[in-house]
């Protein structure tokens, strides 16, 4: 038995340095992996520029996240209907290829400084 043992282990197997060396590459290797994974993250994109998020649209827990540079700005819903008191500004229509054009709302006094 102890013959066997000893054809097992050979002279290269004794070094405990060959397996330290190793976990270091297979550390090395996934250090990668998950670099490469963090890199292609579809949220790292929202990190370097403006950007508004909306979650849980249309529930009453819906909330809006704008960031504008380094400011980061947060809107929560109240769950009640938004009203006011408030007057037309225009009309917005949507074209064929999903751009959006908004036509501001003519006044009568827009109209007497521009026809004087």
């Amino acid at each position: 038995m102890n013959r066997r043992r000893l054809q097992i282990l050979s002279s290269d197997d004794s070094d405990p340095m060959l397996s330290s060396i190793n976990l270091v590459d297979v550390f090395l290797v996934a250090l990668a992996i998950l670099m490469i994974a963090l890199m292609n993250h579809p949220l790292a994109e929202l990190a370097s520029g403006d950007f508004t998020l909306i979650r849980d649209e249309g529930k009453p827990t819906m909330e809006i996240i704008v960031k504008q540079g380094e400011q980061l700005t947060r809107f929560q819903s109240t769950g009640l209907s938004s009203e006011g008191n408030g007057t037309e500004a225009g009309t917005a229509y949507r074209m064929k290829d999903g751009s959006m054009v908004y036509v501001p709302r003519s006044t009568p006094s827009d109209n007497e400084t521009t026809s004087k």
